[in-house]
């Protein structure tokens, strides 16, 4: 699938602004179908609320919001980090009044949306992000607001894109969304074909989903005893730890207070979990 594929040298540079506006200066943008997804399209098809509130982060070309705005939706957002992508889609939406342009970082937008679509976001993030991710999805998302588009069930050998499995997704969204549609994409395009999630998440808006920053941790051993410890808690639902031990996403009934969080892992001195962090 080299087709999917951005940057092929050069990969240990930080995925920060001026990673993704190189991609665009030098157009290697090999993720870029030319065309809105097929999975998405037929889902937003069946959509009749034309006045929805929809999010597109990392929108790249947004061939989505295009189709969208030919099909009568007129209130779309889209928000890139890239400067050079977001001034060609000013050019090419030329001020149309049904969707706003947003160049900045998607983790610090304020807002709220009946629906956000993932296309190619998700896998364009570290995968130190994923439990960030679910927290400013369930925060940006309306009362009963849905996350709705694909991800990639596959690893690939370059990254970005970084890959995932349904297991891990799974895991990831579990109490926090409630899994409206979650299989195998079933009209992808040829070179995705069976290697993509359809997903519609809709958030559960009864839950708490807070996160923590987290420090001392050393080892998956140490992940996995203290994801324990925690989920043991009342009215702790979910615990999910990043992959570089230094997030924590809990889902609960109720927030729990740091203080009990903190006894909760003083077993070993070095553990330290700091204040939730909140939106700008």
């Amino acid at each position: 699938m080299k087709n999917d594929m951005c940057c092929v040298t050069e990969c240990d540079r930080p995925l920060d602004q001026n990673y993704w506006d190189s991609q665009y200066k030098s157009e290697t943008t090999g993720w870029d179908l030319g065309m809105v997804s097929p999975p998405i399209q037929s889902y937003f098809e069946k959509v009749q609320q034309k006045d929805a509130r929809i999010l597109i982060p990392g929108c790249g070309n947004t061939y989505e919001a295009e189709y969208l705005l030919q099909n009568g939706f007129t209130n779309i957002t889209v928000i890139d980090i890239a400067p050079t992508l977001v001034e060609t889609l000013k050019l090419k939406f030329d001020n149309n009044k049904h969707i706003t342009i947003i160049l900045g970082d998607f983790f610090e937008l304020n807002g709220t949306f009946d629906y956000i679509i993932e296309q190619t976001f998700f896998c364009a993030l570290p995968p130190t992000m994923r439990q960030k991710y679910v927290w400013k999805m369930h925060q940006l998302l309306a009362n009963h607001g849905q996350l709705v588009g694909l991800l990639f069930n596959r690893e690939f050998e370059i990254n970005p894109p970084f890959g995932g499995s349904a297991d891990e997704y799974r895991t990831l969204f579990n109490e926090s969304f409630k899994f409206n549609h979650f299989s195998t994409a079933n009209n992808s395009i040829i070179n995705r074909a069976n290697t993509e999630l359809l997903i519609d998440l809709e958030k559960i808006a009864q839950v708490e989903v807070n996160l923590y920053q987290f420090t001392g941790i050393t080892c998956n051993g140490c992940k996995e005893t203290i994801t324990q410890k925690i989920s043991k808690l009342p009215l702790v639902l979910n615990v999910s730890i990043n992959s570089a031990f230094n997030e924590v996403l809990i889902v609960s009934n109720e927030e729990i207070s740091i203080s009990l969080l903190q006894e909760t892992i003083s077993y070993d001195s070095k553990y330290k979990i700091e204040k939730q962090i909140t939106n700008k």
